[in-house]
């Protein structure tokens, strides 16, 4: 995998939560396998940021970026936005100036306000932090924005209302990037939930259920999400989670809100969608293929889960 250029546009008074969660959310994927490589840029060499401590390494801001690269713009303080002309005017500039199609644009609380200065938000889907909505709605009047959304996403333009949320959207769009289960790995690691609302897509099943901390139950789940064809017995999983079988069945109730069966069931719920796009393929191979007994096995859960008739797709 190639790796992917993120540029970190800091601005003096940049708030240290908003930069430092979507940098560490990203530091913590390379962990997990992924290749990001994170370039701090800005109009100052030494910008002080919303603490005050002074930022170094700061570089200035590229002529070029590459095909594929992330832009990410943290907020700053709003004394900053209204005290920093300069410096955001440069930024202004410079962003309007390099934006192309073929990069991603990722702001965080207050940064959607200097991408509708760049004339960026017209026309699309946005938010940001609900102490700015109408100072946004003032600057880039042709938007669409929306005030009770933590973060949305509309094509390359990735919003987001601030501070913390700026994790859920790097998480988000690590999930549409390399995947949930990186995702959901690198959540972990940072002990936070995967927090999503209406309007992004429907949670995906591989990440559903897992807004918890518990660890047997996670160790269960990623057992099962690694062979959800597998004939999982009750006793193979609790002896993966270190429990009785007895209290598995309810640790998972619990923590996870589903039982067993209807975990492994909605992944190979997942595993079937695709393939009823392929004509090609009969439904006893489809069914066989996600671990079904029969494709008679394969409309009940359909039916179960899904409230609706199994039906080819196109």
């Amino acid at each position: 995998m190639s790796p992917i250029p993120v540029y970190l546009l800091l601005l003096p008074g940049v708030l240290m939560l908003d930069y430092a969660g979507c940098a560490e959310a990203l530091r913590l994927a390379n962990k997990q396998g992924s290749a990001f490589t994170l370039h701090h840029i800005g109009p100052e060499p030494h910008p002080a940021s919303s603490l005050g401590l002074l930022l170094g390494g700061v570089e200035p801001m590229p002529d070029h970026l590459p095909d594929g690269a992330w832009i990410v713009v943290p907020g700053q303080t709003t004394v900053s936005i209204d005290s920093q002309p300069a410096a955001r005017q440069a930024a202004v500039r410079w962003l309007r100036g390099i934006w192309r199609e073929g990069l991603q644009l990722v702001t965080i609380c207050s940064g959607a306000l200097l991408a509708a200065q760049c004339g960026l938000l017209d026309g699309r889907r946005c938010t940001t932090h609900h102490s700015l909505i109408e100072r946004l709605r003032h600057s880039a009047p042709n938007a669409r924005i929306e005030d009770d959304r933590v973060f949305v996403i509309d094509g390359p333009f990735a919003t987001s209302a601030g501070i913390t949320t700026g994790i859920d959207l790097t998480l988000e769009l690590l999930s549409r990037q390399l995947g949930p289960k990186l995702a959901l790995d690198v959540a972990r690691e940072m002990v936070v939930w995967l927090r999503r609302d209406d309007s992004t897509p429907q949670l995906s099943p591989w990440l559903s259920h897992r807004s918890h901390l518990h660890p047997a139950v996670h160790r269960v789940q990623d057992a099962i999400a690694a062979e959800p064809t597998r004939p999982w017995q009750r006793e193979e999983l609790a002896a993966i989670g270190c429990v009785s079988a007895r209290h598995l069945s309810r640790l998972f109730r619990q923590y996870a809100g589903i039982s067993l069966l209807d975990y492994q069931h909605s992944l190979q719920l997942a595993l079937v969608e695709p393939l009823l796009r392929d004509n090609g393929q009969s439904l006893e191979r489809i069914a066989e293929s996600a671990g079904f007994g029969s494709v008679r096995d394969l409309r009940r859960v359909w039916g179960k889960q899904r409230g609706t008739a199994l039906r080819r797709v196109g």
